[in-house]
């Protein structure tokens, strides 16, 4: 991923935080036909490997249980936005500005693995609905379902595993920018007032604090 050194972010407890606050991720793979591509929640485990692995699941039909063994991206896009020139004050100076897209990404490099036991897909299914459930008021649990209805979903997935061996996390966060451009982009997403925009906001600020202490 081609990443200016301004946009550099290269802590771990940073870029694992964006991968579970992101939590859906483009799964890219080699394979002798080409590439495949599969959209799927991914859920990290932090403490398996110097960079943490990733655990998900797929239909059994899905082309991509054959890529075990593969190279492997996973592709996480956090809050991005469209960032008009017409915020920067030097629209109505210079004249000489021109529009651009912010946004987070990570990227989780590795050789993917597959598995299929039913005890492992199970506990993977706990642990996954777990954590997307844990902000509900009534957090539904895996073991509320019939236990011969789950293995019957289990015969239809297969797990995926994917232990992190590069680890990349791009920031584009207007770091770039004089201040008053940041300002005047800060402005503008904050009158707009959506919650992407809101979101972008909150992480140019974020962003723009550890820059300018030089951390990250």
């Amino acid at each position: 991923m081609y990443t200016p050194a301004a946009f550099q972010e290269t802590r771990l407890p940073v870029l694992h935080a964006a991968i579970d606050a992101i939590a859906f991720a483009s799964l890219v793979s080699s394979a002798a036909s080409g590439l495949q591509v599969s959209h799927v929640p991914l859920l990290l485990a932090p403490q398996e490997g110097p960079y943490g692995t990733l655990y998900g699941h797929i239909a059994r039909a899905n082309a991509h249980a054959a890529c075990s063994g593969t190279a492997s991206l996973a592709i996480f896009l956090g809050p991005h936005a469209y960032i008009s020139a017409g915020w920067y004050p030097g629209r109505k100076t210079h004249g000489r500005e021109v529009p651009t897209w912010n946004y987070i990404a990570v990227h989780a490099h590795g050789i993917l693995e597959t598995f299929d036991d039913p005890a492992a897909l199970r506990q993977h299914l706990r642990e996954l609905s777990g954590r997307h459930e844990r902000a509900m008021p009534e957090p539904w649990r895996l073991d509320e379902a019939p236990a011969d209805y789950i293995d019957q979903n289990l015969k239809a997935i297969i797990g995926l595993r994917l232990p992190i061996e590069r680890l990349e996390g791009k920031w584009k966060l207007s770091q770039n920018r004089s201040e008053a451009d940041r300002e005047g982009v800060l402005a503008a997403l904050q009158s707009l007032g959506d919650d992407a925009s809101l979101d972008m906001a909150n992480a140019i600020r974020e962003a723009n604090v550890r820059h300018e202490k030089g951390v990250g």
